[in-house]
């Protein structure tokens, strides 16, 4: 990016503390939690940059995107916000999947096909060149619907996203869920942006979901094809623990998850607590599993945990090229651990 903005990428966004209920108090801001990819947009001129959760570039994969933010007639501004596929009344994370494609081609006829938009939620660079990473959130937000009210009309492909600081709100918007809204985030009016930071923004949805790194994989019972994926999350020492597994994946996508999981096989895997050997369960059979070099990433849905392992097995949401390994952290699983004994005393 040319050097007069005051941020360039990469930019690590702010990220959400997951949580099961919504916060309350007059500190608290509430936003639909929209299904899509994760987006830092740097426009500085005629160049526009989008940058992906992970830091990665996602411009060549949404190029309607970078030209509808190249259209605003604000010359300048760094805007953080989601990038998705609309999709009848909701969104379509599948067709946001096939953009992450090499060939220019596909994404070309993709992007005329099931255009993309941008739903901004926060700004962090005006149009005069200002970084507003020190502003506080209230007051940023304010910024950003001026700057949506004279830059954004007629502009379908850039999209402001409601923001309400009532709870009544909030709660109508949780209540959609899984019909057209993937959740719903409260972030604190009082803090300036955190890069990189859990503190200033939480995300509540109607299951618990968690973000895991394939470590491994185990082959089908009599069979040459993947049965489960291994599950890791890394720990503040940088190991990546075994912490379950999900054997959801639909039988048409064996085949070829197989090969492409093949490829991968490289030991150790897990570097911290790993699956083990012999199993209770076969009468002392070895339980064979194959490492994998640390790439592949899943969002999965839980219901409980123990000993910062899920107690059962998960189900596969979806595949997340959009974020890191080393994103997958063991944090994820802190908050949703219920005290049980409390449900106990009379």
């Amino acid at each position: 990016m040319p050097a007069s903005l005051p941020i360039h990428p990469p930019l690590p966004p702010m990220e959400a503390l997951s949580v099961e209920t919504i916060p309350t108090g007059k500190e608290w801001q509430y936003e639909p939690k929209w299904d899509g990819f994760r987006c830092v947009a740097f426009r500085d001129g005629k160049s526009v940059e989008l940058q992906s959760k992970s830091s990665q570039s996602l411009t060549r994969y949404f190029p309607e995107v970078a030209a509808a933010l190249g259209k605003l007639k604000a010359p300048r501004f760094v805007l953080d916000g989601e990038i998705a596929v609309p999709e009848g009344r909701g969104f379509s994370f599948d067709a946001l999947l096939q953009r992450i494609h090499p060939a220019a081609s596909r994404v070309k006829r993709l992007a005329q096909e099931t255009p993309a938009i941008f739903v901004v939620f926060d700004f962090l660079a005006d149009e005069k060149g200002t970084s507003l990473l020190e502003t506080i959130f209230s007051e940023r937000r304010s910024r950003l619907e001026k700057f949506a009210a004279k830059y954004f009309a007629g502009q379908d492909g850039i999209r402001l996203s409601p923001s309400t600081p009532k709870l009544a709100q909030a709660k109508k918007w949780l209540s959609q869920t899984g019909a057209t809204l993937d959740g719903i985030m409260a972030k604190r009016r009082d803090l300036p942006y955190r890069s990189g930071e859990r503190d200033g923004m939480q995300k509540i949805k109607n299951f618990r979901s968690a973000d895991c790194v394939v470590g491994g994989f185990r082959y089908g019972t009599s069979s040459p094809l993947v049965g489960s994926l291994l599950l890791g999350l890394y720990d503040t020492n940088g190991l990546l623990n075994h912490v379950g597994f999900t054997s959801s994946i639909a039988a048409a996508d064996r085949p070829a998850l197989t090969k492409k999981l093949e490829k991968l096989i490289e030991p150790p895997g897990f570097t911290g607590s790993a699956p083990g050997g012999p199993s209770r369960w076969n009468r002392g059979k070895e339980n064979v599993w194959k490492p994998l070099h640390p790439k592949l990433v899943v969002e999965v849905c839980y219901d409980h945990v123990t000993g910062n392992r899920f107690r059962h097995g998960t189900r596969l949401l979806r595949w997340r090229p959009d974020k890191k390994p080393a994103q997958c952290t063991m944090d994820q699983l802190d908050q949703k651990q219920s005290n049980l004994l409390r449900l106990l005393r009379s």
